[in-house]
């Protein structure tokens, strides 16, 4: 058995192993962590996600019949849909039950703003307002 010649020296050791194992247990701090649902998209956007985002602009001008000019995108954001309907779901209709890594991308079009659900393997559906739902939380994956 270990007898301790100072009793301060173990109650400091003992302290110091302490602060050791609980510091090892907490989840490391990251600045730059994006919200918990969505994560703004800052770069220049890869090939893909900017196909994504001409086609938006393509179809909110035929929609509105306005000139692509008068279109702006007012947001891009990586999300995590819940479902295979894009956060739109159709009345009447199945999807898939798995999270669905995509984008939403708003488009401002005169006084409207038009919402866009996006996969990342390129469908891209308008969503009115009465219909979207919520990106699931979590986070893009």
């Amino acid at each position: 058995m270990f007898r301790a010649r100072h009793p301060a020296t173990l109650l400091r050791a003992s302290a110091v192993a302490l602060l050791a194992a609980l510091s090892a247990c907490a989840p490391a701090a990251d600045p730059a962590a994006a919200p918990a649902d969505r994560a703004p998209v800052t770069a220049p956007p890869a090939p893909a996600l900017q196909a994504l985002i001409d086609a938006a602009l393509d179809d909110a001008a035929r929609r509105t019949k306005l000139e692509a000019s008068k279109l702006k995108v007012i947001s891009v954001e990586a999300v995590t849909w819940p479902d295979g309907s894009l956060g739109c779901p159709q009345p009447g209709m199945l999807y898939t039950q798995a999270l669905v890594p995509g984008y939403r991308i708003r488009i401002g079009a005169g006084g409207e703003v038009l919402d866009y659900h996006a996969g990342t393997r390129g469908s891209l559906v308008l969503c009115p307002s009465g219909r979207s739902v919520a990106p699931a939380s979590g986070g893009p994956t």
